[in-house]
């Protein structure tokens, strides 16, 4: 079946869909963008999705393409569409098509370019790795210095993808003045002395849909959580570890630079907090 995409208010075949060569989010990385899970057919976390790319277009002073409203109209429909069960839902909005190629941000009569699109994951929240873990390497975090805007600016988080393959792991956790930052598409976490550490939020560290909506949960089942930043060396003597994505959840960490992580195989509190999350925000879809 011909996957269905949305541009600019139309919806359109994926082969029949275009974006200018002059757009700045193509030219400039001038571009923010959102993945929202789709379990069962139904959105995960819509709203704090909405809330984040609203911060992220005020903070890049980018005019925002529609409504909350319009926007969630367009993702259920291309939920309907393309038959979508499991699987994600990718929008962008860069700043648009000014007619050239210039430095200067374009006239504010330029309108934002808003694309979608679907991707089919059958099976996304049984994943084979969420019970076997995942292993990462520890590399140097040399990206511009607002990781909390999410923007389209992934050439390192790639990089870092490819390093980690390479050295027979699956990602990659990055390092700054000692501490780690995230993953390279995922908030990192450890638990040590029966407390979940992860990184507070600031501009070093993407501020997590599923980092905020993991954390409510564990406190409200009485889980200690302290946020501050840790070492890589603490993170290799940890009980456990593990990292939060909209579209890997909650997965466990199993090894840090081939170093075992506690038993080597996903800890207790990794899959309590799975186990919390999936059952919540499949409660709380829309």
């Amino acid at each position: 079946m011909t996957r269905t995409v949305y541009v600019n208010g139309s919806y359109l075949p994926e082969a029949d869909a275009t974006v200018s060569i002059f757009d700045r989010g193509f030219l400039m990385a001038d571009a923010v963008y959102e993945v929202t899970s789709v379990l069962d057919g139904k959105l995960i976390d819509f709203a704090g999705h909405c809330a984040r790319l609203r911060r992220s277009l005020s903070e890049l002073g980018m005019p925002s393409p529609c409504t909350d409203d319009a926007l969630l109209a367009i993702h259920r429909e291309l939920v309907a569409r393309n038959g979508l069960v499991d699987g994600m839902i990718y929008l962008q909005v860069s700043r648009g098509n000014p007619g050239d190629r210039d430095f200067a941000f374009p006239d504010a009569s330029v309108p934002p370019t808003l694309v979608l699109f679907t991707q089919s994951k059958p099976g996304l929240a049984d994943s084979p790795q969420a019970k076997v873990g995942m292993k990462v390497i520890g590399i140097d975090d040399i990206r511009w210095g607002r990781r909390d805007i999410k923007t389209v600016q992934l050439l390192y988080p790639s990089m870092g993808k490819m390093m980690a393959k390479k050295a027979g792991a699956d990602d990659a956790w990055m390092i700054e003045d000692g501490f780690v930052t995230e993953g390279t598409s995922n908030n990192a976490y450890i638990v040590t002395g029966g407390r979940i550490v992860t990184r507070n939020l600031g501009h070093e560290i993407l501020h997590g849909i599923t980092r905020a909506a993991v954390l409510r949960f564990a406190r409200e089942a009485q889980m200690e959580v302290e946020e501050r930043p840790f070492t890589l060396d603490e993170a290799k003597a940890a009980d456990e570890a593990f990292i939060t994505s909209a579209s890997a959840f909650v997965m466990p960490v199993v090894a840090i630079d081939g170093v075992p992580v506690g038993s080597g195989t996903p800890g207790p509190v990794a899959r309590r907090l799975r186990e919390l999350y999936l059952d919540e925000m499949r409660k709380a879809a829309i």
